[in-house]
């Protein structure tokens, strides 16, 4: 898996104000998990609750951070973040939902904005960026195809949007009221705080990041049972929430842990094809093809509509160098999915793969249209503008690459190209113009 560093800027032109993220540390990066597939299960479970929240599915993204640490955080109005660690520590959908609920809560009740509009100036707001630079990882050598870096910004960052214990209070409120007016039991809420018990006695550098952003007090904890207790009766679990949430972590585990460790627990997955598509994904890890598509065909006869299975099946293919296989597989996904920017990349990328520049060029034109900040999209668009030659848009997507990795010297150059050979005043030569501002404003800096 290819990690990509990226900072955090403003380039208006661009449409990346998407928000900002926390730091723990002042040169830490973080990666972004990015699969359809688990993006997708997140959706799913967070939908109920977010409409509870009078808040829209199709408006607040559920994003995984590849993080072991226990944390969930909000940097905007339009994004959740949830930890890898902390997903792989939850037992139950209920569990994940009341976190859900939780961020949904600070959303709804205005916290983050209420901070950003206590900023003193523009200029404040722009140096700590108030932009998400969203870039896909490269997968390779049949690891996951699920990452995607971010660099992160000073600590100063944390300390905006921790939220005080008054906030915290606010949103277990709101949280518990939007659990139990989705059905969803409640007392999930107070399972996932007890996995935080006993942090307050650490220091700082060994809390889990949830601590110093969610403060969590004796007090605290015992409002939130009596809230619990007072809700309605206890709600059964929900087959699909369950479902979901069994995809989601299972098929985080079979990218991020050892493949023998998955195949030892895979037939536990509570889903025949869910203990296929694990077993496919930890036998493609092992480079054992054969037994890598015989499992996730499994899974695909019981779900023959189910274009995320399809899509790993594609992606197995053409990391294991059957590109033309691999673009009939994701041709099938993408049809299932049109909408889906990540199966769109994916297919691209394949049509990369057996030099059909033109097709790429069509399809990872959609993609970008629904995926702005994916570099790996931005990437492949590049070498579709270059083998199609439109040599100018090549370099201008180049630079918007570079722009959202924080490299803005080298997007100036590209940009400066794409500038100089594009129709002046077309949407985009302004693109490449947005790039250059950014870059000269870097450099007054």
């Amino acid at each position: 898996m290819y990690h990509a560093t990226l900072h955090l800027l403003r380039v208006t032109g661009l449409a990346l104000c998407l928000g900002a993220l926390i730091a723990t540390a002042p040169a830490r990066a973080a990666t972004l998990l990015r699969d359809a597939d688990i993006e997708h299960a997140l959706k799913q479970l967070g939908a109920p609750v977010l409409r509870a929240a009078g808040l829209g599915p199709n408006q607040v993204r559920i994003l995984l951070i590849d993080d072991s640490s226990l944390n969930a955080f909000i940097v905007d109005t339009q994004h959740i973040f949830i930890h890898s660690g902390l997903l792989t520590k939850l037992d139950t959908a209920a569990q994940l939902q009341a976190v859900i609920a939780h961020e949904a809560a600070h959303i709804a009740n205005g916290h983050i904005s209420r901070r950003l509009g206590n900023m003193q100036t523009a200029r404040t707001a722009a140096g700590l960026g108030m932009a998400l630079a969203a870039a896909a990882a490269v997968s390779g050598g049949g690891r996951a195809a699920i990452g995607l870096g971010i660099g992160l910004q000073s600590s100063a960052l944390r300390n905006l949007l921790a939220h005080t214990r008054a906030e915290e209070s606010s949103a277990d409120i709101s949280s518990i009221r939007y659990l139990v007016r989705a059905g969803i039991d409640p007392q999930g809420a107070i399972e996932v705080q007890d996995l935080f018990r006993g942090q307050e006695a650490l220091s700082e550098s060994r809390q889990d990041p949830y601590m110093r952003s969610h403060p969590l007090t004796r007090d605290r904890l015992r409002a939130l049972k009596g809230l619990v207790a007072g809700a309605s009766a206890q709600t059964p679990p929900d087959p699909a929430a369950n479902y979901w949430f069994a995809r989601a972590k299972g098929k985080l585990t079979a990218f991020t842990r050892a493949p023998g460790w998955t195949l030892r627990r895979a037939d536990d997955s509570g889903s025949a094809d869910i203990a296929q598509m694990r077993k496919a994904v930890a036998y493609h890890r092992q480079s054992d093809l054969g037994r890598a598509l015989s499992q996730i065909d499994a899974a695909i006869t019981t779900r023959p509509n189910d274009p995320f299975l399809r899509e790993l099946k594609g992606q197995i293919l053409l990391e294991s160098r059957r590109a033309a296989d691999a673009v009939k597989v994701y041709s099938t996904a993408a049809r299932l999915a049109p909408r889906e920017p990540l199966i769109l990349g994916g297919l691209g990328r394949a049509y990369l793969a057996v030099d059909n520049p033109q097709e790429a060029l069509r399809t990872l034109e959609a993609a970008r249209g629904r995926d702005f900040g994916d570099t790996r999209i931005l990437r492949d668009l590049a070498v579709a503008y270059a083998k199609t030659g439109q040599n100018a848009m090549a370099s201008l997507v180049t630079a918007e690459r570079y722009a959202l990795q924080g490299r803005l010297s080298d997007a100036a150059i590209h940009a400066k190209r794409a500038e100089g050979a594009l129709p002046r005043g077309s949407g985009p030569w302004q693109r490449a113009q947005d790039v250059l501002s950014a870059a000269q404003r870097a450099d007054r800096r």
